[in-house]
């Protein structure tokens, strides 16, 4: 029990000593914590698109690949890029998914909207009712400008085909307003083009799309070829060339029988600036490890890419493309790795200010300890002032020396600064020895 006090008390004293220097660390750590906000919030707002969309299933993957790290994604349906655009803006979405092309300049160099690099393509599919097409083109559509007499739909208001594809019609001096356009949204228009009451429907999406994938495998409807693919890419920097390779949908089947030439977007992930870094990085991740794999009309490590971003790259999600998954992240859990990293020049900063610091802390434990011998002295001090000045009150003053020397018999210090100890009870003894002495009578002297 002794052993275990004076471990306690030493213990104590080098709290107490250190305690000030601790405080301060604690203050500045507090401090850095809140003005950085290294960790980021728990729910965000991610603008997808209608209902069965491309948009729409990569917002579920995108809430589950989140969810492992304790983030929630609220998707934000919509009815496609402007829409999405408009849902950035207003603050009503933290991120979204935006075609190219579905912006002008000018709303561009607003700012306030950054992109986290381009994940797909998404092409131009422009399928046809076989039957309707033998009436103006012997079975098959090769140009835009064979849509005239056509009943044709080019996607709902709001979404990103229906302004495409006036800038396509435009571009083959067909005047939207004299053509038989219709803006159903997918579902709808679907169900009527299988019914008949369409002759033509457009989608602008990527081959993700259950609807697409639908209609590339129904009887009686076919995919136009876009021979026309790379003057197109010419006039408008927002649109790529691309192959729908032959058999790809079916290989064994052969389905489509020969290579079929598209026009495309290139889709992006934006954000708005405000958004934490750390969310931006978890979303980068997961697009590499959901846009990554080789697709129908990509390569393997094609996408996320930073090219072809019509928006200012966010730094963050340029880091995290090139440089891939954050070391700390390997090994540790996704709130930990990201608080050192996002901490660690705060935490240099802090251990620069209080290292100086810190060496005042083993003088003033020492102090501490050696006071509670030294504060002693001084009341023996007294006790030989007085034996100096009264020699009579030795035997009293052996008594007091008793009573002190009982006193520092329970002092506890550590074995480093026991010998300052014994050293106080050696010269408490030196002067009892001396008091004892003045008290006994003096001897008789001889006649």
């Amino acid at each position: 029990m002794r052993a275990l006090r004076n471990t306690l008390l030493s213990l104590r004293d080098l709290l107490i000593s250190a305690g000030p220097v601790a405080l301060l660390a604690i203050a500045l750590l507090a401090l850095a914590y809140w003005w950085l906000a290294p960790n980021p919030p728990k729910t965000v707002r991610l603008a997808t698109g209608p209902a069965q969309s491309a948009y729409a299933e990569f917002g579920k993957r995108y809430q589950q690949a989140l969810k492992r790290h304790g983030i929630e994604v609220v998707l934000v349906p919509s009815e496609g890029s402007p829409s999405n655009l408009r849902l950035l803006r207003s603050g009503q979405a933290d991120l979204g998914f935006v075609q190219g092309g579905s912006n002008d300049r000018e709303a561009r160099d607003e700012g306030g909207i950054v992109s986290l690099g381009s994940l797909f393509v998404e092409p131009v599919w422009l399928f046809y009712r076989e039957d309707a097409a033998k009436k103006v083109a012997g079975g098959a559509l090769a140009s835009l400008t064979q849509l005239q007499p056509l009943r044709v739909n080019i996607g709902a208001r709001g979404s990103g085909a229906p302004f495409l594809m006036r800038r396509l019609l435009e571009a083959n001096r067909l005047d939207p307003a004299q053509l038989k356009l219709t803006r159903l949204d997918q579902t709808a228009a679907t169900v009527a083009f299988l019914e008949g009451e369409l002759d033509a429907i457009v989608f602008a999406s990527a081959p993700e799309s259950l609807m697409v994938q639908m209609l590339l495998q129904t009887p009686g409807v076919k995919l136009m070829d876009f021979g026309q693919s790379e003057a197109y890419s010419r006039r408008f920097p927002f649109l790529t060339p691309v192959v729908l390779p032959r058999g790809v949908v079916d290989l064994s089947n052969d389905h489509p029988p020969q290579d079929v030439r598209l026009v495309a977007t290139t889709t992006s992930l934006l954000a708005r600036e405000q958004t934490h870094p750390a969310l931006l990085q978890l979303f980068v991740q997961a697009a590499k490890g959901m846009h990554g794999p080789a697709g129908w009309f990509n390569r393997a490590g094609s996408f996320p890419s930073i090219e072809h971003s019509e928006y200012p790259l966010s730094a963050e999600a340029e880091r995290a493309i090139r440089s891939g998954q954050p070391f700390l992240q390997r090994w540790l859990p996704f709130w930990m790795a990201n608080l050192v990293e996002r901490m660690w020049l705060a935490l240099g900063i802090i251990l620069a200010v209080l290292l100086p610091l810190t060496r005042v802390v083993p003088p003033l434990y020492q102090f501490r300890i050696r006071s509670r011998v030294f504060r002693w002295y001084g009341q023996l001090r007294e006790i030989e002032q007085k034996l100096h000045a009264e020699p009579a009150t030795g035997a009293q003053l052996v008594r007091e020396l008793d009573a002190l020397d009982e006193k520092v018999e329970n002092i506890s210090v550590p074995l480093a600064y026991a010998d300052e100890l014994y050293a106080l009870r050696n010269n408490i003894d030196a002067v009892r020895r001396r008091a004892t002495v003045s008290s006994r009578p003096a001897a008789a002297t001889p006649s």
